[in-house]
This record gives structure tokens, sequence and C-alpha cells, in this order.
């Protein structure tokens, strides 16, 4: 069952895109909170917990989320949590040779990659992020006034769309799932249909044979496109 903590957000940010479109996809709302939380938290109160200090000399940081805590100005204690972090990589290099410069080689390239595909915010994110589309899916079958809203989202974007489905495709009874699926396509495909055809009308304007024809919807086609394909 999902957890209580999160049916405040998750409706909170429902209730934003029904009112008003142009904020989008709702989950993409709750993904960008989550990941200011932990980047104001990491670089606050956070930073000297030791159990944390622990995963983040671990598992490091991605370039994104590197580059965001720079953007906050906080250079003091993302120095520190970078100090900590280079500490514990520095251990990992001391570790004995092992039986030839290719297997060394071999074991750095792992090592490396490892470190580099993983990050901290990243792993807490998706935590939160998964309980998050588990209490929409939860809400969806317990709460009428949340599948009203679910019913009145502009859109999904589709990777968030596709972890919707996927979540609930393994959490859902098959008569459920079907029911589940059957409105949250009632969502999708109508944006779909209308986004493509602002996106060919947009490429139709620049045609001499338009240019005297209104825009309708597709001046910022390009850019919504972009949202819903990538979120």
């Amino acid at each position: 069952m999902a957890e209580k903590i999160y049916t405040i957000p998750v409706n909170e940010a429902f209730e934003a895109s029904r009112d008003d479109p142009a904020k989008g996809c709702p989950f993409c709302a709750l993904e960008h909170m989550l990941e200011e939380n932990e980047l104001e938290s990491i670089l606050g109160a956070s930073m000297m917990e030791p159990d944390i200090r622990i995963r983040t000399n671990d598992l490091g940081f991605c370039r994104e989320h590197l580059a965001k805590m720079l953007e906050r100005s906080k250079k003091l204690p993302l120095a520190l949590i970078l100090e900590s972090h280079l500490d514990e990589q520095e251990k990992l290099f001391k570790k004995a040779p092992l039986r030839s410069a290719a297997a060394n080689a071999q074991a750095e390239e792992e090592r490396i990659l490892a470190l580099t595909s993983s990050c901290y915010v990243c792993e807490k994110v998706r935590f939160h992020f998964e309980k998050m589309l588990d209490t929409a899916i939860y809400l969806f079958g317990e709460d009428h006034s949340f599948r009203e809203k679910f019913a009145a989202q502009p859109s999904f974007c589709l990777p968030h769309y596709a972890a919707l489905l996927g979540r609930a495709s393994r959490s859902l009874s098959k008569k459920e799932f079907a029911d589940f699926y059957e409105e949250a396509e009632k969502v999708e495909r109508p944006y779909f249909d209308s986004l493509r055809e602002d996106v060919r009308w947009f490429v139709k304007k620049f045609d001499y044979r338009y240019q005297d024809e209104p825009w309708n919807n597709a001046k910022d086609a390009v850019e919504r496109a972009i949202r819903f394909l990538q979120g």
C-alpha cells in the first residue's frame, strides 16, 4: 500500500496540472520537487551525517547534479563533500596490484565506470519518486476525487507515462490494470495526437503558402514536443 506521506504532494501536483494545463506532466513537477529537496538537503544539514557521508563517498554524483550543486553557490559544503569523496577514492587507488597491467587497467575501468554511472541524488530521487508513482496508482483505485483529477490531466510526459504503466501493471490485477490503462490512455492519446498536429502545423508555417495563416497552438510546439518526449 502506498505510504500516506506521499498523498499530499501527489494530490497537490495533480491539482496544479489540472488547474493550469501549461504546467504539463504532474510527475515532472514531483520529480523536480524531489530533486530540489535532495540538493538543498545534501548541501545543508544532511552533509555532516555519517551515514549519508558514507553513501556519498561510495556513490558520488552524476555530472548533472554536480553542476546543479555548483550553481547553488554553496562551494564550501560542496568542497567538504568532494574532499571526503576523493579521500575515499584514494583508498581504492592504493589497493594492491593484480596479476598484470592489463588486469589492473580492467579493474580500474570497471571501478571508474561504476562510480561515474552512480549518483547519490539520483538514487534518493528515484526511491521517493517510485513511492509517488505507487501512491498515484493506489489513489486512482481508492479515491474517487483523485480519479477525477487523474482524468483531468493535460498529459503525462512519455518517460513518466511508461514508468506509471509499468508499475501499475506489476501491482494491479489484470482487471484493475485494464481499467487503469484505459483511463491513462484517455489522457495521453488526445494530447499526443494534438501535439503531432501542432508540430506539423509549425513546419507548414515556414511554407510561404501558409505564412498568412494563424499559428493556432503551434508556436511553442517544438518546446512542448521536447518536454513530452523527454520529461
